[in-house]
């Protein structure tokens, strides 16, 4: 099932956590008016962050999620993402709609280019 990609896994912990900080702020910088964006964006960034902490990765910390329940995860917030703005109703507000899918397509292709290998540690 899963892909061997040429991401390393420890790329994409570092990134994962960058996404998921950057997620969480993004309502502040970009303005977003919609309270449904807003609540969207700072959950999928938690969501990222506790998903990247607790999974079996290098930059894990407590390593309870297994690498392959991880990799489901990532691709179901990102499509989760590009969905929102239009599941939600702010489809029409420019800054989080671009937020959302932008972020959204980088997960899918971050996590299809990801080595991920089940049981793998960092040395």
């Amino acid at each position: 099932m899963l892909r061997q990609g040429l991401i390393p896994p420890l790329v994409h912990g570092v990134l994962e956590y960058a996404v998921g900080a950057f997620l969480i702020l993004a309502p502040f910088l970009f303005g977003f008016e919609a309270s449904a964006a807003v609540a969207v964006s700072i959950v999928a960034g938690v969501l990222t962050l506790v998903i990247g902490a607790s999974s079996d990765l290098p930059t894990g910390l407590a390593r309870v999620i297994p690498v392959g329940i991880h990799f489901v995860l990532d691709i179901v917030i990102a499509a989760a993402l590009i969905a929102a703005p239009f599941l939600f109703g702010f489809a029409g507000e420019t800054p989080p709609t671009a937020v959302m899918i932008g972020a959204g397509i980088g997960g899918l292709l971050l996590t299809i280019g990801t080595t991920f290998v089940p049981g793998e540690r960092a040395a």
